[in-house]
Parts: structure tokens; C-alpha cells; sequence
């Protein structure tokens, strides 16, 4: 029998909360001037979940990608580049730390973050700890520009990718600096954001590095995304024997009016796991990070029985 490790987790699963959004994507210019109104709206309304959270027992909660705003790569507007802020002097993450120490809550925050040494911007999550501290930051590795049926995504308009310049403070226990890995009060918690599920390395560095627990905060939206929404995360979580939540928004956003699926959702390498939430914008879990210490029920052994001569001759071929 395993020593239990129950921890009770949230992921917000929402839409834009910003009320003064014209009614054609051709009027989006007007809001130049309210971005810091956008992004009030969109802070406050997520610090109202944290509440919410709180009384549910939460001890760690994971906003949406981009939570402080509605998801702009829809279409080049560059004025959008102006909601992007410092992580360290941003009012968003100051917010988040007041509010994370107040609840006792350790917070994964995804922004739009705009370096202010470098001048470049980047689609970033910070963590803070319960005591108000951040921990580090994650830059989103890979950038999607496309479309599919529903719609287009234009993100490499506004941000780079990672350029592994990631803030790696002491709770930082990877060696790797563009996949950090936080030992926090509750586990070792690694992000990956939306596009970056989808690559095997992602969660096979994460793991590696000694991640329990595993956030993947999204906007997504299309059939194919819609298919493999639970695949992903469920084969993922069973072949590198991780806890995983997926969050995605649910609804749609005016003016541009893309409907997003929500299904925001934990799963383990054993079981799916259940939602405990009594509020409409919250999802909530118990996991018992216990089960990661032991031997995996299928009788597998990947790290063990992976054939590295074979990958690396491929490899060669290749080159």
C-alpha cells in the first residue's frame, strides 16, 4: 500500500470578463484605450475564482493561457502588443501575489509578458508559492500561426518563442532551463501551454526533470483539437507517469465570436479523475501524488526497456 499524498487542485475554465467589447471585429481599434480596463476586468474576475477556489479547499489553481485578456492571435490587431507587462513590475502578477499570500494559494498565471531588458514578449506563465513568492516563470516553447475550420491563429504576430531565459529561482529542481520544474508545498509542478502539448518532448522533458503534476493551460478550439483534447493528455499522462491538467476556455468572446469546447479536466497515469467543483468556472481535483512512487500498474518500465541504439541510429540515417 502507497503513503497518500491527496492535494486539491483548480483549473479556471472561462471566457474574457471584459463588458465593452464592440460589436464588429472591425471596431477593435476603439479599445486601444481600454487595455488596462480589459485587463482589470480579466484580473479581477480571476481573483474571484481564487475565492471561490479557496472555499473548496484549493491549494493550488491554474488560470487560463493569456487569462488577463480576451485571445487576440485570432487576427493581427497590434494593439493587442500593448496589454504584454513585466513579471516582476506588472500589475497583473503583483495582484496575484497579494492574492496567492492572502489565500494561502500557490497560483500558476499565464500573461502576456514583455521582457524589459530585451524588449520581446513572450506568452508566459509565472508561478507563484502561498506565500506570494514567484517561484519562476515557463515562455511557451513552440508558436502556432494557421487556421483549421472554426478559425485562424496568428500568435507568432505577438510573441516569440521560449528562448529558455526562463526566471529559475532555488524551488527550480530542472536542469533543463527551457522546462522548469517547481518544488512547491504540494509537488513538483511543471507547465506546458496548449500548442506545446502536442510535441512528445514537452512532457518527456517535464517528467524527466521530476515533475508530479504537469499544468497545460489552453485556448483551443476545432474539431481535430476536439478529438484529441483527452487523448493527449490521458496517453501522455500513462507513458510518463504524470498527473496532468488541461484547461481550455468555455464560449465564446465577442466580437471575434469563436466558440472555445471548455472540457478542462485532470487525469492521472492510472484513472481519469474526477471534478469535485460546485462552481460553474472552476474545475477541481483531488490527486494523490502518492501513486507516483509506485511500480506502474501495467508492468511497465519505459525508462528502462527504451532501445536508445535504435533512436540514435536512426538519428544518423537522418542526418
Amino acid at each position: 500500500m502507497h503513503t497518500k499524498r491527496i492535494v486539491r487542485v483548480a483549473m479556471t475554465e472561462t471566457v474574457d470578463a471584459y463588458r465593452g467589447m464592440p460589436e464588429s471585429v472591425d471596431e477593435i481599434a476603439c479599445l486601444e484605450e481600454c487595455l488596462e480596463d480589459i485587463r482589470r476586468a480579466n484580473v479581477d474576475h480571476h481573483l474571484e475564482l481564487m475565492e471561490a477556489a479557496a472555499a473548496q479547499g484549493v491549494q493550488a489553481i491554474c488560470f487560463g493561457e493569456l487569462f488577463a485578456g480576451p485571445y487576440f492571435a485570432l487576427r493581427t490587431d497590434p494593439m493587442w502588443r500593448g496589454l504584454a507587462e513585466d513579471v516582476r513590475e506588472g500589475p497583473t502578477i503583483a495582484a496575484v501575489r497579494a492574492a496567492a499570500k492572502r489565500l494561502r494559494m500557490i497560483v500558476v498565471a499565464p500573461i502576456y509578458e514583455l521582457d524589459s531588458t530585451s524588449g520581446k514578449r513572450f506568452n508566459t506563465a509565472v508561478a507563484v508559492d502561498e506565500h506570494g513568492d514567484i517561484l519562476g516563470t515557463y515562455r511557451k516553447t513552440h508558436i502556432p500561426f494557421g487556421k483549421n475550420e472554426q478559425g485562424s491563429f496568428h500568435e507568432n504576430v505577438y510573441y516569440e518563442p521560449s528562448d529558455g531565459e526562463n526566471l529559475l529561482g532555488p524551488a527550480n529542481v530542472s536542469k533543463n532551463p527551457y522546462f522548469p520544474v517547481w518544488q512547491t508545498s504540494i509537488g513538483r509542478i511543471g507547465v506546458a501551454i496548449c500548442y506545446d502539448r502536442h510535441f512528445e518532448g514537452v512532457l518527456w522533458s517535464l517528467a524527466k526533470e521530476g515533475a508530479e503534476l504537469v499544468f497545460s493551460p489552453a485556448v483551443t478550439f476545432g474539431g481535430k483539437s476536439r478529438r484529441l483534447w483527452r487523448l493527449e493528455f490521458a496517453v501522455d499522462a500513462a507513458r510518463h507517469h504524470v498527473f496532468i491538467g488541461g484547461s481550455n476556455r468555455r464560449g465564446a468572446e465577442p466580437p471575434w465570436n469563436q466558440p472555445y469546447f471548455g472540457d478542462t479536466h485532470f487525469v492521472g497515469p492510472n484513472h481519469d479523475v474526477p471534478n469535485l467543483s460546485t462552481h460553474p468556472n472552476l474545475v477541481i481535483s483531488e490527486l494523490d501524488l502518492g501513486e507516483l512512487s509506485e511500480p506502474n500498474i501495467a508492468g511497465w518500465d519505459l525508462d528502462r526497456d527504451i532501445r536508445h541504439d535504435i533512436y540514435s541510429a536512426r538519428d544518423r540515417v537522418d542526418d
